[in-house]
């Protein structure tokens, strides 16, 4: 549900410009120096296919040049390329288990938890389009009685463009077809062309924001629930073990975290306890 390097689906481009190998390892550096994503050899047609898009917007003739560009002291162009090299695969109640886990322990225990404060933090790392988001913000709705309480949904990504698109909330028909029964009362859907806008009432507890989780984060307070699905998979293994670190120093005693289900903390940290099916909850 993040944003993550996108698979090397794209068909092989013409060659209209040439990418020599020194360039792909220039922009492997670059890209890893900014997000930590590693860009693999295979990914090489991929890279190619989304940064020749960016030569012809800044009417550049080589990698090579925009390489230079995005290495040069305050050019503007860093955002264009992460978003170019990002892509983000996601739906609304992705690994649904998750949300049932969420649904059925997770809340529950924090309404007995957290009975004094009558405050919930969550937060969305990799929030992509918006959908998971809003799926833990229904999910939160369904629990009428703390629709008072001070509960906040963090939801950030690196691409500042699907940052923008899960702000606005408003998904095409095949996007909110796939919603279960029960949660599409959150959905005001157009009968003209099927789609669907998030109603404001489930918009209103989450924050968008964009951030790069590898640089410094500017919350303050602890979360008490975490998901990170489909993220950390693109990271390498030292990058990883900082970032699950960075998450067990900001959840709460007991708090969970929620991970893709090709990810695993397995040699990563041992911060966290396995509750199975992808959930940990932190230990120390």
């Amino acid at each position: 549900m993040n944003s993550a390097p996108a698979k090397n689906t794209d068909s092989p481009p013409s060659r209209e410009y040439n990418m020599m190998d020194k360039d792909f390892r220039r922009i492997q550096k670059i890209a890893f120096n900014l997000t930590g994503i590693t860009l693999s050899d295979q990914k090489k047609n991929m890279v190619y296919s989304r940064i020749v898009r960016r030569l012809r917007a800044l009417k550049l003739n080589s990698f090579s040049s925009y390489c230079d560009l995005i290495e040069s002291e305050g050019n503007t162009e860093l955002t264009d390329f992460i978003n170019a090299i990002t892509t983000n695969l996601t739906s609304f109640f992705r690994e649904n288990h998750h949300f049932e886990y969420l649904n059925e322990t997770v809340i529950p225990d924090l309404i007995k938890k957290n009975a004094g404060t009558r405050r919930i933090r969550i937060w969305s790392a990799g929030c992509s389009t918006g959908e998971e988001p809003y799926s833990i913000s229904m999910v939160l709705d369904h629990f009428t009685h703390i629709r008072k309480w001070d509960v906040k949904i963090l939801a950030t990504d690196l691409d500042s463009n699907v940052v923008a698109t899960a702000r606005a909330g408003h998904y095409a028909e095949d996007r909110v077809d796939g919603i279960p029964s029960q949660y599409k009362k959150y959905i005001n859907f157009n009968k003209a062309d099927g789609s669907g806008q998030v109603k404001p009432e489930i918009q209103s507890r989450i924050q968008f924001n964009q951030l790069n989780l590898l640089h410094d984060w500017p919350m303050k307070g602890q979360f008490d629930v975490i998901f990170c699905r489909n993220v950390v998979i693109y990271f390498n293994i030292d990058t990883q073990k900082k970032l699950f670190d960075r998450y067990a120093n900001i959840l709460t005693t007991n708090g969970k975290l929620f991970i893709g289900h090709s990810e695993s903390l397995h040699n990563v940290t041992d911060r966290f306890t396995s509750l199975g099916r992808t959930i940990y909850e932190r230990n120390r």
